[in-house]
């Protein structure tokens, strides 16, 4: 079984809309983390120009990336620059540190 991580910036203030919608499509799991950064939209009125955001992080079978993506799309846009981005990386192996075995069907 292939899996993936999808990883998503979003606004702050979507995040509670967007942990509900993936409540409601049964998300295999999400890591949250704040972070700061710049990239496309940028704090030009700071002199660091840093915008506050949300990192998501789902690890899901390859089969459901689409259907997460657009679940996290519907809920953070708001139509306004720095709506975030949404990236789908192919993971490689993974592993569950308890027994140290690969997992083969399903996010352990």
């Amino acid at each position: 079984m292939n899996f993936v991580n999808i990883i998503a910036l979003i606004r702050t203030e979507v995040l509670e809309r967007v942990e509900a919608r993936l409540r409601e499509v049964c998300a295999p799991g999400v890591t949250i983390s704040p972070i700061r950064g710049y990239g496309e939209y940028a704090d030009l009125y700071k002199d660091d120009w840093m915008v506050d955001q949300i990192r998501l992080e789902i690890i899901a079978e390859e089969t459901r990336a689409e259907e997460l993506a657009e679940a996290i799309m519907d809920a953070a846009h708001t139509g306004m620059e720095g709506d975030g981005l949404v990236a789908v990386v192919p993971v490689r192996q993974l592993y569950h540190i308890r027994t140290r075995q690969r997992c083969t069907e399903r996010p352990c």
